[in-house]
């Protein structure tokens, strides 16, 4: 079942500032590393100054330099980042909308800007979570043989649980990403794609796994369409020409939040929930150490 989380317990989300950890091996002394660029010209849910922050305070703290990015694609715009970020991008006509049509983020031109600039070696980190986030990357997404489903996916499990991929369940894969001792990583109701040949899976979908396709975010019907998610992904890696793209359908899971903080009902999601989310900090590390190549 669905990890059902009511819109109004989002409109009480916010980024988890307050938890702690620690990188005992950072990669770069601090603020010598590579520069990571965090997209906010796409109406984007998570940026640097809202949902990523806690992410950003991670990177800071292996030594990378982190900056916003508001600008429109382009090859001039991009000079300056080693690796750049977009999470949750939004089309305008879906700004306090979540219903579809869900009309892609970015322009035709925006697209071929940024293949060109990850042929010629940039990396790029590609997160669209549920619907409406996975409709407005599709066309993105498809540039690089990213097929997003835009709905709500769900391993089969028992319900309000979140959906663990494991190398035990058989839902986490060996790649470059996952040696060194990541036996499974947590993520928080996201949306599935299909992809390339060529790609890496890292999350991988099992047959009994399933994503409903509602027409608005949140409001499943007995008739919502569903979707079988065999042979479908939520997170997989590409070589593109000289440069590399990360793409995962789930963004929670990269950062830190707190739902209704101070309640009783209190629930942190993301690598501040060290029970359910143990290893997800490190899996963070690895991502991006991975596209730093």
């Amino acid at each position: 079942m669905v990890l059902f989380i009511p819109m109004e317990a989002l409109s009480q989300q916010q980024p988890d500032t307050t938890f702690s950890f620690a990188i005992e091996n950072p990669k770069f002394e601090p603020g010598t590393g590579s520069n990571i660029c965090i997209d906010s010209a796409h109406n984007n849910f998570h940026t640097l100054e809202s949902g990523f922050l806690p992410f950003a305070r991670v990177v800071r703290r292996d030594g990378y330099e982190v900056m916003d990015l508001s600008q429109s694609i382009s090859v001039e715009k991009l000079e300056g980042c080693d690796i750049y970020i977009i999470v949750n991008p939004l089309h305008e006509n879906n700004i306090g909308n979540w219903m579809l049509p869900n009309p892609s983020a970015f322009m035709d031109e925006e697209i071929q800007e940024l293949q060109n600039w990850v042929f010629a070696g940039g990396s790029l980190f590609l997160i669209a979570d549920h619907m409406p986030f996975a409709g407005a990357a599709y066309d993105l997404g498809k540039s690089f043989g990213i097929n997003f489903s835009n709905g709500f996916a769900t391993l089969e499990k028992e319900q309000s649980q979140p959906d663990v991929f494991s190398f035990e369940n058989g839902r986490l894969k060996q790649s470059p990403i996952t040696n060194g001792g990541i036996t499974s990583v947590t993520s928080f109701t996201g949306s599935a794609f299909t992809y390339p040949q060529e790609a890496i899976p890292v999350m991988e979908f099992k047959k009994g796994d399933f994503s409903l396709e509602p027409e608005i975010a949140w409001q499943f019907e007995e008739d919502t369409k569903t979707i079988e998610l065999d042979n479908y992904a939520q997170g997989v890696l590409l070589e593109v020409g000289e440069g590399r793209v990360a793409v995962f359908g789930e963004a929670a899971m990269f950062t830190a939040q707190v739902i209704n903080p101070g309640a009783d009902n209190e629930f942190r999601v993301g690598i501040n929930n060290k029970d359910l989310a143990p290893q997800n900090l490190q899996f963070l590390l690895n991502v991006i150490h991975w596209l730093d190549n």
